[in-house]
């Protein structure tokens, strides 16, 4: 485990104290369950901007491959 010192603004760390007495969590678990989760929403949201970055990058040639779809004659 890595020791690191955090520095926090005074209502989130108020507010943060009040649910942990409430839940009867230590105050390090809360925070690396709260990085786990926030890793993991940042890690999609980076995802998600790369697909949308390479979807850009072939829309015209997909579309130009539906248009030639449309145009085949399928007659037996």
């Amino acid at each position: 485990m890595k020791n690191i010192s955090l520095k926090l603004d005074n209502s989130v760390f108020g507010e943060t104290e009040k649910i942990l007495s409430r839940i009867k969590k230590p105050r390090n678990r809360y925070i690396n369950e709260a990085l786990v989760f926030y890793n993991k929403l940042q890690r999609r949201t980076l995802l998600e901007r790369s697909l949308k970055k390479e979807s850009d990058l072939v829309k015209s040639d997909s579309l130009e491959v539906l248009k030639e779809f449309e145009n085949l004659d399928y007659a037996d």
